[in-house]
């Protein structure tokens, strides 16, 4: 079922802005064939589970050119040195 799930699941390299409040604004994601998509508007955050790929984190609403979709952030739970976690998508 694990690999199953994970076939939905991409790992994606995100480019961010962290205001002085603290505030996490994704500006572009990396898809995996290297194609960088700028996020056109962010709409909602919100802890989610994503059905397709599995997991649960922060899911940030997102619109794509003209689309709109989410990004998750999956805090790991082996916190080492300056690795919190890591950014996925759900592929279609």
């Amino acid at each position: 079922m694990d690999s199953e799930v994970n076939q939905y699941k991409v790992y994606v390299d995100v480019e961010l802005s962290v205001d002085k409040e603290g505030h996490i604004r994704p500006k572009s994601l990396t898809w995996e064939d290297g194609v960088t998509y700028e996020i056109d508007k962010l709409l909602d955050v919100r802890p989610g589970y994503a059905a397709k790929a599995g997991g649960k984190g922060d899911r940030y609403t997102i619109v794509v050119q003209g689309k709109r979709t989410y990004l998750y952030f999956e805090r790991s739970p082996n916190l080492t040195g300056n690795v919190i976690g890591r950014w996925f998508v759900e592929r279609k």
